[in-house]
């Protein structure tokens, strides 16, 4: 999330560069407009929903540019000549995702930042080459069993799916991290873009392919389509070899069982839903009950409640320390401007799930979430239940509530955080607040970290899960069904989903690949007989 680049805005108009067929008859297209979540009211019309015979134009397309890919200095030219692109043509990048999804410019320059970030990162992974993982054991008779000459790297798997998501219309989009890692693998991409942003999924791809140009790559490595019908098609391609996906649990797990179903499963790395815990000590909130409840209502109203890391469910004590957490916690909520989620279906499912919540038994609204004063705005809400109450017809607070509110579960000791956490899904991320005394080193402490690490993918210690920093240590998934597989979609090791090894034995010098020959003639790190070199 960081700033757009200088340069002249791209000429290319909104739709330019993605790859469709002619319609006959005419009539039978169905449009793709671009909306406004502020006002409700189309703004442009940006394309049309691509039938079957598009989208086998355009993954039959891009898996003609599987040899051209091939090149791993082309593949770092072009994540670098994209990233150029689209920081050229940023300001209008940036108007056109705030009129489609009311994120600001502020949050969304930075977005754009972060997605050109990818790209640079994504071209240095695959400039240095530790990615191929090339591994060479020479042949040794004298082992019992003998050992044969083996030789290991990794190869790209084919065309991948990429379904864009709602709440990052850059980062998580058509340009984002599924399509840089995927990219930067040797895959080319088609891209089904989400119905929330069609215009800056167009302006991304224009970019994107003007990139692919610039490197002497056909444009068709990356292609976008739109609509429901094509996502469903896209999984179902002969030629896709791989799908990424970011959105709601129900439309994942309805992709990811397609992916499995056909005649050839592909692997299907899906990020479906996450609620996020926190636990906050005793002896943290005894420590500092103003400032983590104030950290946590920002955290939870960050982008109008709308990442897939907000904490949406906290587990605080019972007693007065606790009481002034959620005190200062409840002050900063009222506090709170209201705010436009992405679309009218997302706030109506928002205001469905609050009422759900707030009906049942022994739950409490300290701060009732709701419509704004306009009524196309939402105002940020918190729900209290004792984990002494928390039982099975209140399996509702344990799952996701896309928006503004979180759930405040009040402990007696342990043993009742144990059980609650028994209680939950995966999810992405899993967060402790601790005293500086715990934090020094506390055994209980440690133990509970344990225990975080069974039910996330990041464990964060005195901070707040709002924020995915890309780097290569970065983890973003989590246990089902916060992601579909054991996969990152963030950081450098994304890339590994869309690669397969493959080993060759005893193969004649002259024969094997130039990353496997022993003179290495590309230099590339690798491991040799056991040492790293």
């Amino acid at each position: 999330m960081g700033s757009a680049g200088p340069g002249r805005p791209c000429e290319t108009p909104v739709g330019e560069g993605i790859r469709r067929t002619r319609r006959t008859p005419v009539a039978a297209a169905v449009p793709v407009w671009s909306v406004d979540p502020r006002t409700g009211k189309q703004r442009e019309r940006v394309a049309d929903e691509a039938t079957a015979a598009d989208v086998d134009a355009a993954v039959r397309a891009a898996h003609q540019t599987l040899p051209a890919l091939a090149d791993r200095g082309t593949r770092v030219a072009f994540l670098r000549a994209a990233a150029k692109r689209l920081e050229a043509d940023g300001e209008r990048i940036v108007a056109t995702a705030d009129a489609e999804s009311a994120l600001g410019g502020t949050r969304l320059t930075g977005e754009l930042a972060r997605t050109t970030g990818q790209l640079r990162a994504f071209a240095d992974e695959v400039e240095d080459g530790g990615y191929l993982d090339v591994i060479i054991d020479h042949a040794d008779p004298a082992l019992t069993p003998p050992r044969p000459d083996l030789r290991r790297y990794k190869l790209p798997l084919g065309v991948v799916a990429v379904y864009a998501a709602s709440n990052f219309p850059l980062a998580f989009s058509v340009p984002g991290g599924d399509t840089a890692s995927a990219l930067a693998a040797g895959c080319p991409v088609v891209v089904k873009a989400h119905p929330d942003h069609p215009a800056t999924s167009a302006l991304c791809a224009a970019a994107l392919r003007a990139g692919a140009a610039d490197a002497g790559l056909p444009e068709d490595v990356v292609s976008v389509v739109h609509g429901f019908d094509a996502g469903v098609e896209l999984v179902r391609h002969p030629l896709v070899s791989a799908a990424g996906f970011t959105g709601s649990v129900k439309g994942g797990r309805a992709l990811f069982d397609a992916a499995a179903a056909r005649p050839r499963p592909i692997p299907f790395h899906g990020e479906l839903g996450s609620l996020n815990p926190v636990v906050v000590t005793r002896e943290a909130v005894a420590e500092r009950a103003e400032q983590i409840g104030e950290g946590l209502g920002g955290s939870m109203t960050l982008g109008t409640g709308q990442f897939c890391v907000k904490p949406g469910l906290v587990l605080v004590p019972e007693g007065a320390d606790g009481d002034r957490m959620l005190d200062k916690l409840a002050g900063t909520l009222r506090a709170a401007t209201p705010g436009h989620l992405l679309d009218d279906r997302m706030r109506d499912a928002f205001l469905a799930g609050v009422t759900e919540r707030s009906a049942l038994r022994q739950v409490a609204a300290p701060v009732a979430a709701g419509v704004g004063e306009d009524a196309r705005t939402v105002r940020p809400g918190l729900f209290t239940i004792r984990a002494a109450e928390l039982g099975e017809e209140h399996a509702l607070l344990l799952e996701e509530c896309f928006g503004p509110v979180s759930v405040v579960v009040r402990y007696a000791d342990e043993a009742e955080i144990e059980s609650v956490l028994d209680a939950m899904d995966g999810s992405l991320t899993a967060t402790v607040h601790l005293s500086s005394a715990e934090a020094a080193g506390d055994a209980d402490a440690a133990a509970l970290l344990t225990r975080l690490t069974k039910i996330a993918g990041r464990v964060l210690v005195n901070g707040w899960p709002t924020g995915v920093a890309v780097a290569p240590a970065q983890h973003h998934g989590g246990p089902y069904p916060a992601t579909t597989s054991t996969s990152t979609s963030v950081g450098a090791t994304a890339i590994e989903r869309w690669l397969r090894p493959v080993a060759f034995q005893d193969t004649p010098e002259a024969l094997l690949p130039e990353e496997l020959r022993d003179d290495n003639p590309l230099g590339l790190p690798r491991r040799v007989d056991g040492v790293r070199e």
